[in-house]
C-alpha cells in the first residue's frame, strides 16, 4: 500500500504578527462594518442614494415646519410639535428600516461569509448583538436629527427664546426617550424577518406589508360609526350625507383590543404615554382606553420577542 504524496506550496501570503486581539475587537470590527453598510460608505455610489433620500425625507418635515416658524411666527400653533413628529415621519423611519435591515444580514448568509465570522474568536451573539446595536444607532440618529431641528428651530423664533426653553425644557428628556423607544422597535423587527431569508426584497416586502395591513385592519375594526344627516342644497334639495361620527366604534367595546393589532402604532403609543399626549386618531383613542401597562407591554411583547427570536436563528447556525 503506498502512501498519499503531497506537496505543500508556498504561495508568498504575509504572515500576521501583530496581536490577537480576542472578541472586544471582533465585535467592534462588524459594529463599524454594520455602520459603514448602512450609510453604503466605501461602496458605490448607487449604494449611498438610498440612506441620503430617506435622510432627507426624514429631515424636510423638520425643515419645512421651522421654515413656516419662522414666517408664520406665534400663529403657527396649527403645526405638529415634538411630541407629534415621531407620528408624522413614522412612515419614512419605517421604511428605511425595512429597506436597510435585510443589507446588514442577508449577504453575510447568502454569500456564507456568516461561517468566516463564526470560526474566530466571536460568537453567534456577538455577531448579533454588533449588527443590531450598528443599526440602532444609526436609527437613533435618523430620529434625533428632525428633533434637533425642530427644538432649534421652536426656540431661536420664539418672541423670548430664554422663556421658550425654561417652560419647555422637559421636551429635551421627552423626545430623547420616545425616540429610543421608536429607535429599538425599528430596529429588531426588520432585523428578525431579514434573519430568516436571504433575498433582501422579501425581507422588506415583508415588513411593510406587515405594518400597513396591521395598520388598515386596526384602523377599520376601530373606526367610528357613520352619521346619516339630512343636508339642504343651495336650490332647495335636501341630501343625504353620511359621514365618521365621534361616537362608538363600529366594533363597540372590542375596538380597544382590536386597535393593539396595529404594530405600527406601538412604539407611538409608548411614545404618547412619555409626552401625556392625546392622540386624535380612532385606534389611538381605542387604545387609550386600556391601563398604561397594556401598551406597554404590547410593546415589550413586540420588541423583545422578536429580539429572542434573532438571537435564537443564529445560535442555530453551525460553522
Amino acid at each position: 500500500m503506498t502512501e498519499a504524496q503531497g506537496e505543500v506550496f508556498d504561495l508568498g501570503y504575509q504572515r500576521y504578527d501583530g496581536p490577537r486581539e480576542g472578541r472586544a475587537r471582533g465585535r467592534r470590527a462588524i459594529f463599524e462594518n454594520g455602520v459603514r453598510t448602512v450609510l453604503g460608505i466605501g461602496r458605490g455610489g448607487r449604494a449611498k442614494i438610498l440612506p441620503v433620500l430617506l435622510f432627507i425625507g426624514a429631515m424636510t418635515p423638520a425643515v419645512v415646519m421651522v421654515i413656516i416658524l419662522s414666517v408664520v411666527g406665534p400663529l403657527a400653533d396649527f403645526l405638529p410639535g415634538p411630541a407629534d413628529y415621531y407620528q408624522v415621519v413614522a412612515i419614512i423611519l419605517l421604511i428605511f428600516a425595512a429597506i436597510m435591515a435585510p443589507e446588514l444580514l442577508c449577504p453575510d448568509r447568502k454569500d456564507n461569509v456568516i461561517q468566516l465570522y463564526l470560526v474566530r474568536p466571536i460568537t453567534p451573539t456577538d455577531y448579533v448583538g454588533a449588527r443590531f446595536l450598528a443599526f440602532f444607532v444609526i436609527l437613533l440618529a435618523l430620529v434625533y436629527s428632525g428633533q434637533l431641528v425642530l427644538q432649534l428651530g421652536l426656540v431661536l423664533t420664539a418672541a423670548d427664546p430664554v422663556d421658550y426653553f425654561r417652560d419647555n425644557w422637559l421636551d429635551i428628556p421627552r423626545f430623547l426617550a420616545a425616540g429610543v423607544v421608536l429607535a429599538a422597535f425599528l430596529a429588531v423587527i426588520p432585523l428578525a424577518v431579514a434573519a430568516f431569508t436571504t433575498r433582501r426584497a422579501y425581507a422588506a416586502a415583508f415588513v411593510i406589508g406587515l405594518w400597513f395591513i396591521t395598520g388598515t385592519v386596526a384602523g377599520v375594526l376601530t373606526s367610528d360609526e357613520f352619521e346619516c344627516r339630512p343636508v339642504e342644497q343651495g336650490d332647495g334639495r335636501t341630501e343625504t350625507v353620511c359621514a365618521p361620527g365621534q361616537g362608538e366604534p363600529v366594533t363597540g367595546d372590542a375596538a380597544k383590543w382590536f386597535a393593539l393589532l396595529d404594530l405600527g402604532d406601538a412604539p407611538i403609543r409608548v411614545g404618547d404615554m412619555i409626552f401625556d399626549r392625546e392622540n386624535d386618531a380612532s385606534a389611538a383613542r381605542a387604545a387609550a382606553e386600556h391601563p398604561d401597562v397594556i401598551p406597554i407591554g404590547v410593546y415589550l411583547l413586540l420588541t423583545l420577542g422578536p429580539g429572542l427570536l434573532l438571537w435564537w436563528r443564529y445560535q442555530r447556525i453551525r460553522v
